[in-house]
């Protein structure tokens, strides 16, 4: 009894992890900030005044551009009409880029957080204990709204921090189910349980896997959103003391159902 009582938080994970997905083969939808094997080591705000990347360390601080111009560590460079051009529709691709990627980050918070209120309900056959899982939902989608749903990428947004909100939502949850389900052991109903969770298991794996496989395909449209932008940066004739201006760096992507299924950008 006390065995299953200390692998709770394990069962947890192992329960939701398969239905999630993520790039490593653990198919785990998730927010985070390495998208389409493409990184920038900026911060990033995307907004009516235009579009900024700026970041602590490293030279150039600070990229602004807006309706054709670019400004560089608040300086204002002189740019070809064709660069203007390329900036605009990098400025316009940004903006559509935003609230693509919010939408992503959304349906991955869902998705996460239907799996863990499925996992739930099958350990305690409580679908109002299932309901608990909202507050946590809530907490997280306001987090995703007031960061990149208003135009903000920052680094350390949709980095370990953002896995660690919904880590320490499943792990407070877990704790709150350890009462019920040791009284399902104590009162010798520890069986119901797991063939609660056997039938349970089959019906939530299909909804989780039938949405990922949709979310994958929104991601991979993002892919080509980013790399789009990523062109239209390698084609610019600006130049910055000599070098190309970088942004955006990609790295090979893999194929053949590897595809990272991620809201975000590096």
């Amino acid at each position: 009894m006390t065995s299953r009582f200390a692998t709770l938080p394990c069962v947890l994970a192992l329960a939701v992890a398969p239905l999630l997905a993520q790039a490593d083969d653990t198919a785990r939808p998730r927010v985070s900030s390495d998208q389409c094997s493409i990184s920038t080591p900026y911060n990033v705000l995307v907004d009516t005044g235009g579009v900024w990347l700026y970041r602590d360390e490293g030279m150039p601080k600070e990229v602004f551009f807006h309706d054709g111009t670019l400004s560089v560590d608040r300086q204002v460079q002189a740019v070809s009409e064709a660069d203007a051009a390329r900036l605009r529709e990098m400025e316009h691709g940004a903006r559509q880029l935003m609230p693509a990627v919010t939408g992503v980050a959304r349906e991955s918070v869902d998705i996460t957080f239907d799996a863990l209120a499925g996992v739930v309900e099958a350990l305690t056959g409580s679908r109002r204990k299932a309901r608990q899982m909202e507050r946590f939902r809530a907490d997280t989608l306001a987090h995703v709204d007031s960061t990149i749903g208003t135009g903000r990428w920052d680094q350390d947004v949709f980095g370990e921090g953002f896995e660690a909100r919904i880590e320490a939502a499943a792990e407070r949850m877990a704790g709150s189910l350890g009462r019920s389900v040791l009284w399902q052991v104590f009162t010798g109903r520890a069986g119901r349980m797991e063939a609660r969770a056997e039938r349970m298991e089959a019906e939530l794996e299909r909804r989780i896997e039938a949405r990922s496989v949709a979310l994958e395909a929104h991601a991979n449209a993002l892919c080509a959103q980013v790399e789009t932008l990523h062109a239209l940066q390698q084609s610019l004739d600006y130049r910055l003391d000599g070098a190309p201006l970088t942004l955006l760096e990609v790295a090979p992507r893999e194929r053949d159902g590897e595809t990272a299924v991620t809201a975000g950008i590096d």
